[in-house]
């Protein structure tokens, strides 16, 4: 079930030539070319039923896990850096299949920004990460804020974002202030996420800890 929708689908582990695909794709760093081998997996694994270009980015990242684990099989192990003395790395095994995609209660992918004037916000997707980390920091957020702005509501008045320039979209955003960015802000940091707590033992401290692993390449790091 796509943790988006809901929306039931249909899959297949995937074969030897495709994994074999993705290994080359990383062991080259690529990111256009891993991003494709991510793509073509999904798409033929998934009966050509999936966009993986079109979905949010958290979809394809669950999706792939599901299918890695029924393809390779659903336990693999880690080395995490414990949280007491920020310097001992233990092995821990972790079940993909209690892998799920975490959803904070208080978001919302609407933003106000004024009584009359709201935004109307998309997830990333696969798609929206293209040249993403090719620009400095500052930059690929603002182009990642831009990249995901739906819409502009104000009043009764809708702005597509297909009808709006980058340059009108700059100034839109460069106007505001920061509690107002605060919110857009807010969106990204609390958007659904690939994510797992795992409890860690010191073997130097003895001390316990938990440790969140993040994303879908921290849990193949």
């Amino acid at each position: 079930n796509l943790p988006s929708t809901g929306q039931e689908i249909k899959y297949r582990p995937f074969l030897v030539k495709e994994q074999k695909h993705l290994m080359i794709a990383q062991e080259s760093e690529d990111n256009k070319l891993i991003e494709n081998a991510f793509a073509t997996i999904i798409g033929d694994c998934t009966f050509g039923e999936i966009d993986p270009y079109k979905m949010p980015l958290f979809d394809v990242e669950y999706i792939f896990l599901r299918l890695r684990g029924k393809s390779v099989g659903e336990k693999i192990s880690l080395n995490v850096l414990c949280p007491d003395d920020q310097e001992t790395y233990v092995d821990v095994e972790i079940n993909l299949e209690d892998v799920d995609v975490h959803m904070h209660n208080d978001h919302t992918n609407t933003v106000n920004i004024t009584d009359n004037i709201t935004i109307v916000m998309k997830y990333p997707s696969l798609a929206d990460m293209d040249g993403f980390n090719s620009k400095g920091q500052v930059d690929s957020i603002f182009d990642m804020i831009k990249r995901c702005i739906h819409e502009i509501r104000d009043g009764k008045d809708i702005h597509h974002r297909v009808d709006m320039s980058d340059e009108e979209l700059d100034e839109f955003i460069e106007s505001m202030s920061s509690d107002q960015f605060e919110g857009l802000s807010n969106f990204f940091e609390t958007m659904p996420k690939l994510q797992h707590a795992v409890e860690v033992k010191n073997p130097k401290t003895k001390k316990k800890g938990e440790v969140l692993i993040e994303g879908l390449q921290s849990f193949f790091g």
